[in-house]
């Protein structure tokens, strides 16, 4: 099965025919007259950026832009600027022709899917200093991830003259980044945060989950179990943030874990550890299991 594209029908054809498949366009200027037709319409747009190998997860922030907004666009690239050397650029999922379907099945109005040259032209060195909540946990781990993240989220966001944008809590620290750097750079787009969506055993979804053996998978749920019990620990009184995160820590290990990265209970809007526990706080996690890195998270207000 080939992983190309279909035809991009004309704009025209796709104002008539808005209703049936979407439109799938590849290069920015197809975009552009793309959305300038939905413009033309005086409709508002939803836009859900994703890197493709779409879940539940993915079509629940597309559900949500059709609840709020006329039209939705979703753009699909995997984004080699925010991976660091050594992660899975190479490998990871690209299901095209299975993400079309279902965002066909969806509803979905308008679909990019642009290569690495379109988004990153020749010469392209302009890149995005990202916010002082970057610089923690994922920033650590991960240090060229959320510059990478900002400068193409940035990008689309001036490809795609979108009223909301929809991202997932998932991302928990993704999703401050995006929000600090909107505020910082004025940039006139809203952005809603959308909750994340588990299996039946608790997993959060993620692309990365199909990397998981049955016994990796197994091991994977100490995520979800131990978030779920330190929330727990903090709605009977616990307010010792340390003592919380060492918890936290073992119930990890214990679990399974290959490698740990993170435990912490942190402030919400900051992301700063908390040692004395005050609301909203966030609980977050970032652990190996086998070779598959995990994050997840609980909001706890």
């Amino acid at each position: 099965m080939s992983d190309s594209p279909a035809p991009t029908p004309p704009v025209d054809q796709w104002v008539a025919d808005a209703a049936a498949q979407p439109a799938v366009v590849t290069t920015v200027a197809e975009l552009r007259e793309a959305v300038a037709a939905i413009r033309r319409t005086d409709a508002s747009i939803g836009l859900v950026p994703t890197m493709g190998a779409l879940h539940r997860g993915h079509l629940s922030l597309v559900e949500r832009s059709r609840q709020r907004c006329d039209a939705t666009v979703v753009t699909i690239f995997v984004n080699p600027t925010q991976f660091a050397p050594g992660e899975d650029l190479e490998r990871y999922p690209r299901p095209l022709e299975r993400d079309l379907q279902l965002l066909a099945e969806a509803g979905v109005d308008l679909v990019f899917v642009p290569s690495t040259e379109e988004i990153y032209p020749e010469g392209c060195t302009t890149t995005v200093n990202p916010p002082q909540v970057a610089r923690l946990l994922e920033g650590e781990s991960r240090p060229p991830h959320f510059a990478g993240v900002a400068t193409v989220v940035l990008k689309l966001f001036n490809m795609i003259d979108a009223d909301v944008a929809f991202f997932g809590q998932k991302d928990y620290q993704q999703t401050l980044v995006v929000r600090h750097m909107v505020a910082d750079l004025n940039v006139p787009i809203e952005i809603e945060i959308c909750p994340i969506v588990r299996d039946e055993d608790g997993l959060a979804l993620s692309s990365r989950n199909h990397y998981l053996s049955a016994a990796e998978r197994e091991a994977a749920l100490s995520l979800n179990r131990t978030l779920r019990k330190a929330e727990q620990a903090i709605r009977e009184g616990e307010n010792d943030g340390r003592a919380l995160a060492a918890s936290m820590t073992q119930s990890l290990i214990e679990g399974g874990v290959t490698e740990l990265e993170y435990a912490v209970v942190a402030d919400a809007g900051t992301l700063q550890s908390l040692e004395t526990i005050r609301l909203p706080a966030v609980l977050l996690v970032a652990a190996r299991v086998g070779s598959t890195r995990l994050i997840d998270n609980i909001l706890v207000r």
